[in-house]
């Protein structure tokens, strides 16, 4: 029998157990990195999972709908110390596991509720994704150019920065309380309100009347040295060369002077600058560019896809990437901490437990640990 003792000791996480209820979205990557850095992840569904990146966890099978999936959950809920649910508001409360009712089960636990617009509010119990998220928070508004329509920008900013990142930010910070006082937390985190406080730097500048229009400015693709540019083969490159030291050497590497373009700093003649890069970019192929480039900090880089951004020499000297089972590529576990030497962290396959031997392992190690601090 596969234990929760099986996680090696070493793992940052490692004692952490986490019960998570299988949904879409942020939540598997949250699961993912809490698994991949040490915890005991837990993962509840009622259907096989055959997604590759949801991994590292010990899966059981349980219809939340019967009265004994009900049971085999809360009882899952007594030795766990935190609990991820990405459902609608009151889905959980229906199936009899709400906050209240995990709570009387265990006190301490972090429960911790996962949704697109959060517990309350008129839009609370509306369907959305990603993109209905990010457009109600002013996010989507300002991924444009002058004229055009808003670009989708993956489901990475409601779902992945909006949602996991600030989900597990939430998560620790309860889990710390917990620690000291013995108290339990339940954690709205709405990936409307994640995706809003991305944007408060872009909200500051709109107070101070700093901002101009979507796709006119610094940072949106308004600036001619910060943005996108076909080559002569049809690929693109990136530059980003804000500071003066970095464009100087841009426009060596573009074989270009200052006095070929208008001053950097006058935004009323980016469309100029950019009239120019964009003809210059066009005489060489994307990788002649780069060749030209390199080691000289001039803050270009190829557009890569996903293949090339496998293959490429520094995403192979970080271990950045490693095949899965079935030949997919996924990506390393990511903040990368020193005291693991290099080693990596935790990314084996799922494996799925009878649930029986999975309360009895947890309520074994709540015993031991209660007794490790009684005796001190």
């Amino acid at each position: 029998m596969e234990t929760g003792a099986d996680i090696p000791h070493d793992r940052p996480l490692a004692g952490l157990r986490i019960l998570e209820m299988a949904a879409l979205g942020p939540l598997p990557l949250a699961g993912t990195l809490l698994a991949g850095f040490g915890a005991d992840v837990v993962r509840i569904q009622k259907e096989p999972d055959t997604d590759v990146a949801v991994r590292s966890r010990r899966v059981v099978r349980l219809d939340l709908k019967s009265p004994e999936g009900r049971a085999a959950c809360l009882d899952l809920v007594s030795g766990a110390d935190a609990l991820l649910e990405g459902f609608r508001p009151g889905t959980m409360e229906r199936l009899g596991l709400g906050s209240a009712d995990c709570h009387a089960r265990a006190p301490a636990l972090v429960y911790c509720r996962m949704t697109g617009w959060g517990q309350d509010g008129p839009l609370a119990r509306e369907a959305g994704h990603d993109i209905n998220y990010i457009a109600l928070s002013g996010v989507l508004g300002r991924i444009t150019r002058p004229g055009e329509r808003p670009v989708v920008p993956l489901n990475l900013i409601g779902d992945y920065g909006g949602g996991t990142m600030t989900m597990l930010f939430g998560l620790m910070t309860a889990l710390w309380r917990a620690r000291a006082t013995g108290q339990g937390e339940v954690i709205d985190a709405a990936m409307i309100d994640g995706a809003a406080i991305m944007m408060s730097k872009q909200f500051a500048l709109h107070g101070q009347d700093q901002l101009g229009p979507p796709g006119t400015n610094l940072l949106d693709g308004g600036a001619f040295f910060y943005d996108t540019y076909v080559c002569a083969d049809g690929h693109h490159v990136a530059v980003g060369a804000i500071e003066p030291k970095f464009y100087k050497s841009l426009l060596a590497v573009l074989g270009l002077t200052e006095g070929d373009l208008p001053p950097q700093s006058d935004q009323a003649r980016w469309p100029e600058g950019r009239r120019i890069f964009a003809e210059t970019f066009l005489t060489r192929t994307r990788d002649d560019w780069v060749a030209r480039a390199r080691d000289k900090d001039a803050c270009l880089t190829p557009v890569l896809d996903l293949d090339e951004a496998v293959a490429h020499p520094h995403a192979r000297a970080r271990n950045s990437f490693h095949c899965a089972e079935g030949g997919a590529w996924i990506p390393a576990l990511a903040p990368r901490l020193a005291s693991m030497d290099g080693r990596s962290l935790r990314e084996d396959r799922n494996s799925e437990i009878p649930v029986a031997e999975i309360i009895a392992d947890w309520r074994a190690r709540s015993a031991g640990a209660t007794e490790r601090k009684g005796s001190k």
